[in-house]
């Protein structure tokens, strides 16, 4: 084929114009991408540069022969397309350039060209009418070195486990009868006591290892079992005995946390109440303390004031139960009180009454319970009484003595709780991902062509763009809420602050989760909807933990009242200072708004960096934060009551809540990532961030374009840079979801073998 009219240097570039053309995706900013590669590149000779840029020009394009000239020219190579390439066009390009003048080196700038233009090559193999290679994925990340990227402080332990979880009894299975389903798991949980897996948060001396993080771990693994089970194991080990390890004093430690760390004693933790919900400070049952009988009578007033969906209700001897103290007359708040609820044969005790909760929409093994009290008598020394206690002479003594601060120190004991159920939430992401990558990696569907082998589904751009950034913003929370348990763990008794964090944390991954499964069943199609595959019961199961353990509405208001509290201290207690310092945020901020050269900056090196993804962020916190304090302040100065002017900016401190968690998240991930080894791995974590967080800053794309933060230049790089790396990341995403942990046995779909 006569090729004598291009230069070996123009060669590279034909496949690039081939595409563009044939598909016409020349605007005004595309041609400016692709004109800078051609100045940046060396190797093009002054003609060599005029024949392209007159190439580029759209009110003279090139004729339909010369489009037709390169066709022949890139199939008559024989060049085949692979698609697990990270550039794949470029690759192509400098193999066809190869054939014809055997001189071609990569080449830097048509990388730039792909990169810049959200290029999908491996669907252009229609058009080029070549071969392509069908590889599903890439081998060049390890999953078994990012696995213990993720687990490095207790990998041995986790390694432990997986190996417990190949016990036949594990296997999963479906069950529709909620009786077998909960006898099945009551013995899960029990055989994973006898082996220490309970306890492992536990004081040595009473069979643990002190280890809460790798219990955390633990209770994610579950996950990939049955939520049935890991939600029963964590009432179990983590609620009950829990509280008994957090609110009690050592004399309880002594009589009671071993054996329920060995399930030698089944209890449960009772604190919700079906009129009360959130409102745990309002709950009606009450603990009245009697002097002369050294006893304290718990009662359930109302008929809607009982303990609701309390898990582990039916199988329980014992309760944590939850109940406004009442000594001498007077309400001393909300206490745990550890309350006997059946016999040794297993019967009701004298006042006590339980009601399954029946079949729910997920979980059917755990047996949720209604549960009364009716004038339960029991000895003063069942009162959970680490931060407050009542004395020989019948007075109430606490060493916290400002009510609101001894209510929220203890709840903040139970944050642990919190963590795990966000964890747990993930772990289902994490396996709804697993199952749906996978089926996307082996199932074809669609061409032009009945020649042509049909695609992929993960090559279709739509499939990764809804599975790709979710797979990479699971590894931002998986390293996330290690960092939470590992503050949780080291933090002082007053943990009001992780309790904020942690609110926010949980109230963003559980949403996160629950649309990532229902991404994935989508993906999947009817596959996604049978049973066998799992991801129906992944997304049943995981629903309840939006509103389980604090509904997210609660929750991202908490976090975010968190804020104003640290902002309105910071003005305080920083005075004239801080207000300065605070209008000259504002105005810094004024400055990037209207600055053109930021607003519309769209290289790479800046869209990808994670300082520009910090600020962004950061930027939405601030200016939420600022704008909900004026205004509740503009309110409270008309008279309207605090209460009233916190309702009244409800929807804003939602926003509040979640920017906060976003900021929060990032932070701590960008600096795990920056403590990594330099390498390969180092730089595939940061391509994770860069992809959760510009997908972050693109779901808000409206507010910062309101805000003037973005122009629309920018905005429109950001959605190409989102596709963009998903694309990138493709070839890898086998190894990121092998990179989870998930054993092998356990991913039981048969859509994924």
């Amino acid at each position: 084929m006569d090729i004598s009219k291009y230069s070996n240097s123009i060669l590279p570039y034909i496949p690039f114009f081939y595409v563009i053309w044939s598909d016409d995706l020349l605007s005004a900013s595309e041609i400016e991408v692709v004109n800078t590669a051609i100045v940046e590149d060396t190797s093009l000779s002054t003609t060599d540069k005029k024949q392209l840029r007159d190439w580029l020009n759209r009110a003279s394009p090139p004729k339909n022969e010369e489009i037709k000239k390169w066709q022949q020219l890139i199939s008559h190579s024989g060049v085949t397309l692979i698609e697990s390439e990270i550039y794949p066009l470029e690759a192509f390009a400098r193999k066809v350039a190869n054939f014809y003048s055997r001189t071609t080196t990569v080449n830097e700038s048509l990388k730039s060209i792909e990169l810049n233009l959200g290029i999908q090559p491996n669907h252009y193999n229609h058009l080029f009418n070549v071969e392509v290679v069908h590889q599903a994925y890439s081998n060049q990340y390890n999953s078994e070195q990012i696995d213990a990227l993720l687990h490095t402080e207790y990998l041995t332990e986790i390694k432990q486990f997986r190996n417990f979880l190949e016990n036949s009894l594990f296997r999963w299975n479906i069950h529709r009868n909620k009786e077998d389903a909960r006898k099945l798991v009551l013995e899960q949980v029990q055989l994973l006591a006898s082996e220490g897996w309970g306890a492992l948060a536990y004081p040595k001396a009473y069979g643990g290892k002190e280890n809460i993080e790798c219990y955390a771990s633990i209770f994610e693994h579950l996950m990939f079992v049955d939520g049935s089970l890991a939600v029963k194991f964590g009432v179990q080990f983590g609620l009950f005995g829990g509280s008994i390890q957090n609110l009690g004093s050592k004399r309880h430690h002594d009589q009671y946390l071993s054996a329920a760390g060995a399930t030698k004693l089944l209890g449960c933790f009772a604190m919700t109440e079906t009129g009360h919900g959130s409102n745990v400070r309002g709950i009606k049952t009450t603990a009245t303390y009697i002097h002369k009988s050294q006893s304290l009578i718990i009662h359930t007033p109302g008929k809607n004031d009982n303990k609701e969906y309390i898990g582990n209700a039916l199988d329980s001897k014992m309760a944590s139960v939850f109940a406004q103290l009442i000594v001498q007359g007077k309400n001393m708040g909300v206490h745990a009180i550890l309350v006997p609820l059946r016999s040794d044969e297993h019967e009701l005790l004298d006042g006590i009454t339980i009601e399954d909760n029946g079949y729910k929409l997920g979980l059917n093994g755990v047996d949720n319970g209604k549960i009364w009290f009716n004038q339960v008598k029991v000895p003063v020394a069942n009162l959970l009484d680490k931060y407050g206690k009542i004395d020989a002479e019948g007075n109430y003594q606490s060493q916290i003595k400002n009510a609101n601060k001894r209510f929220f120190t203890m709840l903040g004991t139970l944050v642990g709780g919190r963590i795990c159920v966000a964890k747990g939430a993930l772990a289902g992401a994490k396996m709804a991902l697993t199952i749906a990558i996978k089926h996307a990696l082996k199932r074809r569907q669609f061409n032009d062509s009945i020649k042509i082998q049909e695609d992929l589904l993960l090559d279709y751009p739509s499939h990764q763009l809804r599975l790709v950034p979710k797979a990479a913003s699971s590894y931002v929370y998986h390293i996330v809420l290690q960092r939470a348990m590992r503050e949780y763990a080291n933090s002082p008794e007053d943990k009001r602050k992780i309790e904020t964090q942690v609110a926010g944390l949980k109230a963003m991954i559980t949403c996160f989760a629950t649309a990532t499964i229902q991404e994935c069943r989508e993906a999947c199609g009817g596959k996604g909807y049978l049973l066998e595959n799992r991801i129906a019961d992944l997304k049943n199961d995981t629903d309840i933990f939006t509103t389980f353990e604090g509904d997210n509405t609660v929750l991202l208001q908490l976090a975010a009242k968190g804020v104003l509290s640290d902002f309105k201290s910071e003005l305080n207690s920083g005075g004239f200072v801080s207000v300065l310092k605070l209008l000259g945020g504002r105005f810094t901020d004024r400055l990037a708004t209207i600055n053109p050269a930021y607003t519309n900056k769209v290289d790479k090196d800046h869209l990808y960096n994670p300082k520009f993804h910090l600020h962004a962020l950061d930027y939405r916190l601030r200016r939420l934060t600022d704008s909900a304090a004026m205004r509740i302040r503009g309110y409270i100065k008309k008279g309207v009551p605090s209460y009233q002017a916190f309702l009244k900016v409800q929807t804003h401190l939602l926003e509040l809540g979640k920017a906060y968690s976003d900021v929060l998240a990032i932070k701590w991930y960008y600096e795990f990532v920056s403590s990594q080894e330099d390498g390969i791995y180092k730089d595939l974590l940061y391509q994770l961030g860069a992809l959760h967080s510009l997908s972050n800053i693109r779901a808000n794309a409206s507010w910062y374009l309101e805000q003037g933060y973005l122009g629309t230049t920018k905005s429109k790089a950001i959605r190409q840079r989102v596709e963009r790396l998903s694309t990138e990341l493709r070839p890898h995403v086998n190894a990121l979801v092998d990179g989870f942990g998930i054993p092998e046995y356990l991913i039981s779909a048969p859509i994924v073998h």
